[in-house]
């Protein structure tokens, strides 16, 4: 008997727990609360997230954190970034020294530059057994089986394979990738970007601004990848490109959404509260700027979205800095030659 904790009862957490309830024979779902753990192990629907899900019959919920995880075959952690460690830290107790943990979570921690998957690994003493994945993938379409695609990078290729067969399905294409750095790095990055590309919709600048903004953030996100030790290539595949242009792009994108929003006035506090999601490129922009300067690397884009988020900057400011930048060669920063300014 295969039974597998998805750790996060969100929209994300909800939709991955149908994609492993069609290969495990029992799939937990952990939920903040026990009061929507109730909620959905009596209507098979998750009343706040993707609502209209009906919830397969082998998945069952929970507000225990520990029983969720004893006697687990694999665990999935679906938890926002900031409480991350915390969740990892509870589970380290009741979770087997072997079981695999395949992180959802995208985003870099603020003060150490740690991605999510050595957020875990920290806690769970085990890197080797923690994997990422990532991609183009909105939860709301893949509950409804539509056909999506992701990246599952892990250190170990025996790790990565056991836990593609929980999560692959004939409309979930997962291919494998050794790096884990380059993948989580582009998943935390994206999401600032979209801020920026909602802004700049919100402000009515045009599908030629969009893909300026998202192809410059693709070279500011691979310039963070190289000088972390990632692979650039990596920024060409699921986990960057197609990563970004899903969130730069779809109403479902909450990054972009805020970014609309924010133009229009809405403070960050206000539309999390109204959406019950976490602005997970708002955290991201703290210490993915932090990484960055940290390591000497121009990030401008991530910087703007700072500016007006944590700053205090106004628009106007931000987009006449921006604008008001000298280009340089195309791809600086990723191998080529040194910046020049």
């Amino acid at each position: 008997m295969s039974r597998v904790a998805v750790i996060g009862a969100g929209s994300w957490g909800t939709a991955v727990s149908c994609l492993v309830a069609q290969n495990a024979d029992e799939v937990v779902l952990w939920s903040h609360g026990q009061g929507s753990a109730d909620a959905i192990n009596q209507t098979h629907h998750n009343p706040r997230y993707l609502a209209d899900v009906e919830l397969p019959a082998n998945v069952h919920a929970t507000g225990d954190l520990a029983g969720a995880a004893l006697g687990c075959s694999a665990v999935v952690l679906a938890a926002p970034s900031t409480h991350l460690r915390n969740i990892s830290h509870e589970l380290a107790e009741s979770l087997g020294p072997d079981v695999p943990v395949l992180v959802l979570t995208k985003g870099i921690e603020a003060g150490t530059g740690l991605l999510m998957s050595e957020v875990a690994a920290s806690e769970l003493c085990g890197e080797q057994r923690v994997a990422a994945l990532s991609g183009p993938n909105h939860a709301e379409e893949v509950s409804l089986k539509m056909f999506s695609a992701a990246v599952l990078a892990s250190p170990s290729e025996e790790i990565g394979e056991l836990l593609r067969a929980y999560v692959a399905t004939p409309t979930f294409r997962v291919y494998l990738s050794d790096d884990l750095r380059g993948v989580e790095t582009c998943g935390a990055v994206k999401n600032v970007i979209a801020i920026a590309c909602g802004v700049c919709a919100g402000l009515g600048l045009g599908d030629n601004t969009l893909a300026a903004v998202m192809t410059r953030g693709i070279a500011e996100i691979g310039r963070i990848v190289s000088a972390t030790g990632g692979k650039p290539m990596t920024c060409m595949g699921l986990a960057g490109m197609g990563d970004l242009v899903a969130t730069c792009t779809s109403e479902h994108s909450r990054n972009r959404r805020f970014g609309e929003a924010f133009v229009k006035g809405t403070a960050l506090e206000d539309f999390e509260r109204e959406t019950h999601m976490v602005v997970e490129g708002a955290r991201a922009a703290v210490s993915v700027r932090e990484l960055a300067h940290a390591r000497g690397v121009e990030v401008p884009l991530v910087d703007s979205v700072w500016d007006l988020i944590h700053g205090s900057a106004s628009i106007d400011s931000v987009v006449s800095s921006l604008s008001g930048r000298a280009p340089n060669i195309e791809f600086y920063g990723m191998g080529q030659r040194p910046a020049s300014n």
